[in-house]
């Protein structure tokens, strides 16, 4: 079975995820990008949105989590947003990418980023 891609690119969400006090309290963005090995022929014969992902349903949900519960670590956020993503049994494979561009860094940068990729076992 081939797989194709859907990708939701630049998903940015307010969230208080870090290990330092200011962060946890004045929050900040993060901008989330995902891609998802997804089997999509069933979809574009049916042209049905119920065979196959809906992303504005992907999008809410992933918001949802960069908004609740705080991690100290966007590794761990990575995990999470992973995690949901493969919730939908029709994703074969989710890649996660969690930018922090206001990063507590002394020094000038444009972003820091953790990317994971989770397959269905």
């Amino acid at each position: 079975m081939s797989t194709d891609v859907i990708t939701l690119t630049g998903l940015r969400v307010h969230g208080r995820h870090g290990v330092f006090a200011h962060e946890r309290e004045a929050g900040q963005d993060f901008v989330v990008d995902v891609a998802l090995d997804v089997p999509n022929s069933r979809a574009a014969a049916t042209d049905d949105l119920a065979d196959t992902v809906d992303y504005g349903a992907l999008a809410d949900a992933l918001a949802d989590i960069v908004a609740g519960e705080p991690c100290n670590l966007i590794e761990t956020l990575a995990e999470r947003l992973a995690a949901a993503c493969l919730d939908d049994r029709r994703v074969q494979r989710a890649t996660v990418t969690v930018h922090k561009p206001q990063a507590p860094i002394a020094q000038r940068f444009t972003d820091v980023a953790v990317t994971i990729e989770r397959e269905r076992t």
